[in-house]
C-alpha cells in the first residue's frame, strides 16, 4: 500500500488540539511573511520561545485576527518562580494576546519544585495558559511525566542521530497520554554535514530530517527552527512530501547511527 501524499494535522495527545505535525521555533530569526506563510500552510503550533524575535513577534501581531486557528507556545525558562508571571505576562504583551495555549518549562531534566509548579498552576487559573508543557533531554523523566497528569505536553529530543525515545519513552506512553513534541530533528545540524555523512550516502536536507520524525507515529509535532524564508518553504515542503517509505528510514537510520559515532 502506498504512502499517503501529505502529513495529516493531529490531536494532541489529551489536550484535544487539532495541530499541523510540524511547528515552528522563534529563536532562529524567520522572517515574518515566513511564518504568515506556513501558517497559510497549515503550521499553527507557534513557539514563542527562547528567544523572542522582532520578526517572530511581527508575524504573530498579523495573524491575531485568525487566533483561533493558532496553537501558542510561551516557554518560561525561569529557576526563580516569583519571575515567572513577569516573564509570561511580558511576552504576551509583546504580541498583544491574552493568553497563551500552552505555558512550557523549559529545559527540567528532574520534577520542577513545588514553588515552580504552583506559580504555573495560578497562571493558568488566571487563565493565561490553557495547558502545561515541558522539555527535557532525560528521557526517562520523559516517560514518567507521560504517566503522570502534571504535564499536558511533553517535549522530547528525538532524531536519526538520538533514537533512544524510541526505547525509552514512546512504547511507555499511556493510551490518553500528553502531547508528544519533538525537538532537534536535524541534531544540531550534524545531520547536514557533508564531512560528517559517510562517503557514499545521500546527504539528508532539512526536510527528511523532518519527516523522518514526523513518521514516527508518537510524534504529534516535530519542531523546526528556520532563520530564512528558504528553510521555512523546505521545512512545509516536508509536511507535503508525508511520511517517508521504509527504504528512506531504513537510510535515515544509517546516517544517523554513522553521524552518531563520529566526534562532534
Amino acid at each position: 500500500m502506498s504512502a499517503p501524499t501529505a502529513f495529516e494535522p493531529a490531536l494532541l495527545g489529551r489536550t484535544g488540539l487539532r495541530v499541523a505535525r510540524l511547528g515552528m521555533g522563534s529563536s532562529y530569526g524567520v522572517p515574518a511573511p515566513a511564518v504568515e506563510r506556513a501558517f497559510d500552510l497549515g503550521v499553527n503550533y507557534l513557539y514563542w520561545g527562547s528567544f523572542r524575535t522582532r520578526h517572530f513577534q511581527t508575524a504573530l501581531r498579523n495573524l491575531s485576527p485568525r487566533r483561533d486557528r493558532m496553537v501558542l507556545v510561551l516557554q518560561s525558562f525561569t529557576r526563580a518562580a516569583s519571575l515567572m508571571a513577569w516573564s509570561v505576562e511580558r511576552g504576551l504583551r509583546r504580541i498583544g494576546y491574552d493568553h497563551a495555549d500552552v505555558l512550557l518549562l523549559g529545559l527540567w531534566n528532574r520534577t520542577p519544585p513545588p514553588r515552580i509548579m504552583d506559580a504555573a498552576h495560578r497562571l493558568k487559573q488566571r487563565g493565561l495558559a490553557r495547558f502545561l508543557a515541558i522539555s527535557t533531554h532525560r528521557r526517562p523523566m520523559a516517560a514518567t511525566w507521560a504517566r503522570e497528569s502534571a504535564f499536558d505536553i511533553v517535549h522530547v529530543r528525538y532524531n536519526a542521530v538520538h533514537t533512544g525515545a524510541e526505547r525509552d519513552v514512546f512504547p511507555n506512553l499511556p493510551a490518553n497520554g500528553p502531547g508528544i513534541v519533538s525537538y532537534t530533528a536535524t541534531c544540531w545540524g550534524r545531520l547536514l554535514s557533508r564531512r560528517r555523512v559517510p562517503r557514499g550516502e545521500r546527504i539528508p536536507t532539512a526536510a527528511d530530517c523532518y519527516r523522518f520524525v514526523m513518521s514516527h507515529p508518537a510524534v504529534h509535532v516535530c519542531m523546526c527552527g528556520p532563520s530564512t524564508e528558504a528553510h521555512a518553504r523546505e521545512a512545509t515542503e516536508a509536511l507535503r512530501l508525508g511520511p517517508m517509505a521504509d527504504e528512506e528510514i531504513s537510510w535515515m537510520r544509517r546516517v544517523g547511527a554513522a553521524v552518531g559515532r563520529r566526534p562532534r
